[in-house]
């Protein structure tokens, strides 16, 4: 575990050296649009701090998923969907692909179900 990682794109981003759309950002996580929108509102909450995945992020500090969650019903919020859903992939077996924790936030629409995305 590292602050950042070097190859790390969603360390970039965090560090401004990437462009992203930005939707939010606290002390402890940025959040920005999906670029592969799997919703009608599909957004990333990624934390500041790199680590590989949320059960790495957890276990280095517990808190550091509740500030995910918080910032992730902010942005959520703020564009119009009370009601989202709330996605976290670890390990590329089940899809994840940038290895850095990140929370999708999805909503905008009431199809989606308890089904897996």
């Amino acid at each position: 575990m590292s602050e950042t990682a070097p190859d790390c794109i969603f360390c970039k981003i965090v560090a401004g050296e990437v462009p992203a759309d930005v939707l939010g950002r606290s002390d402890h996580a940025l959040s920005i649009k999906d670029l592969n929108p799997q919703a009608p509102f599909h957004a990333l909450v990624i934390p500041v701090e790199h680590h590989d995945n949320a059960a790495a992020s957890a276990a280095a500090d517990p808190a550091s998923i509740g500030h995910l969650v918080v910032l992730a019903d902010e942005v959520a919020r703020d564009s119009g969907n009370a009601d989202y859903r709330l996605v976290v992939n670890t390990g590329a077996g089940v899809g994840q692909t940038v290895f850095h924790t990140h929370v999708h936030v999805l909503g905008g629409s009431a199809h989606l179900s308890e089904r897996l995305v």
